[in-house]
Order: structure tokens, then C-alpha cells, then sequence
């Protein structure tokens, strides 16, 4: 099991900040959409720069022209590039070829798909490296989260890794480890407190617990 710190609200200064301060505690470092929308793929080249030991995500949330946008964020340095479920079975199959050409690895998010088992099922036969169940800011404002969302894909995804998404805090933490994804993605709960290191660290910490028990 490993630690994503999802940065989503931040130019690049403020990435390779929050980055420097946490590095120690995590695995993966996410530059969200709303980077990638603002600064470029220039974001992805400059964290994977300044933290070449860091595995780095751009989340691209591709959905069309899958092999073209997952070649640009492999050279721009990304390890792992993100996929829309919701788009059709070419465009995930493109992507994935173009990933293996470049050593990088897909990750399919389920936002907004309606028949999670189905299309989870689906999505695992086309070869990706991680299914991510994900609930975005809208459905969170709402009340919702995606535990069960979890448990529904681990059920019948045979291949691929499991991720979870959305509104995980250091209070929520211990009841997403119990569902025992592959990675953990973290964003405000991190990067919107004022002592980052010592949230990181804890959680860093209750990861590995669950992982060595």
C-alpha cells in the first residue's frame, strides 16, 4: 500500500514547496488537473526533475486521443498517466500501448461511471496498472465517499492495482486501509494542513502498519 499526495490547487513554486517538505513520507506525488490546466505538462517535467526518486502521476483524465496525451506526459517525465473509465475501450487500449512504450503505467479513474463492477471488470481485461475509485469534490460537498465504491471494484478486479480517492483525511484513514487498496491518494487532507510533514508521517505510518500486519 502506497501514500499519492494529490496537489490540485498550486502552481509550481508551491508544488516543489509542499513536495520538498513531505518527500520523506510518500510514495507518489500527483500533479492534479487543475496544475496540469494552469502550468502544463512543465509542472510534471519539474517535479519529476527536483524529485526523481518520487514516482510521479499527471492526471490527465484523458478522454480521447489516448495514445498522443499518455506519449507527451511520458516524455514530459510522468510514471503514471490517468485515464477516464467512462471513456470508450479504443481509447483505454491506445493509452496502454503507448504507456508500454515508454516504461509508464495507466491508472483508469472511475469518476462518474454509473456500473462500477461492470465497467471495473471491463477496464481490468484491457491491461491497466491501477483502477481508482474516485469521488470528486462536487459528490464529497455531498456527502458522499468512496469506501464502498472500493469494495465494489476489489470484488472483481483480477488484474490490475486498486486506488481510492476523494476527501481522505488522517480520521478517515484507518477505515480506507482496512479496505487494503494499492495506493492511497491524499490531497487537502495533506496539503490543507498547517503541519504537512507530521500529517504525512502519520499517515505514512498507519499505511504501514496495515501493509506489514
Amino acid at each position: 500500500m502506497k501514500l499519492q499526495l494529490a496537489l490540485d490547487l498550486v502552481n509550481i513554486p508551491e508544488a516543489l514547496e509542499v513536495v520538498k517538505e513531505v518527500q520523506e513520507h510518500i510514495d507518489v506525488v500527483e500533479i492534479g488537473t487543475p496544475v496540469v490546466i494552469n502550468e502544463g505538462l512543465r509542472a510534471v517535467q519539474e517535479i519529476k526533475n527536483a524529485f526523481p526518486n518520487l514516482t510521479v502521476l499527471a492526471d490527465l483524465k484523458i478522454m480521447d486521443a489516448g495514445g498522443y496525451e499518455v506519449m507527451k506526459a511520458s516524455e514530459a517525465g510522468a510514471d503514471i498517466v490517468t485515464v477516464l473509465g467512462a471513456t470508450d475501450d479504443s481509447t483505454i487500449k491506445g493509452a496502454v500501448e503507448e504507456a508500454k512504450k515508454h516504461g509508464s503505467k495507466i491508472l483508469v479513474d472511475m469518476i462518474n461511471v454509473k456500473d462500477l463492477a461492470k465497467r471495473a471488470y471491463e477496464v481490468d481485461a484491457l491491461g491497466v496498472d491501477y483502477i481508482c475509485v474516485h469521488t470528486g469534490y462536487d459528490l464529497q460537498a455531498a456527502g458522499e465517499s468512496p469506501f464502498e465504491q472500493l469494495r465494489i471494484i476489489k470484488s472483481v478486479v483480477k488484474n490490475a492495482k486498486t486506488a481510492v480517492a476523494g476527501g481522505i483525511k488522517l480520521n478517515t484513514l484507518p477505515e480506507v486501509v482496512e479496505s487494503q487498496p494499492d495506493l492511497v491518494i491524499v490531497g487537502g487532507g495533506i496539503t490543507g494542513q498547517e503541519d504537512k510533514k507530521a500529517v504525512a508521517a502519520k499517515m505514512q505510518e498507519l499505511i504501514k502498519q496495515k501493509t506489514l500486519a
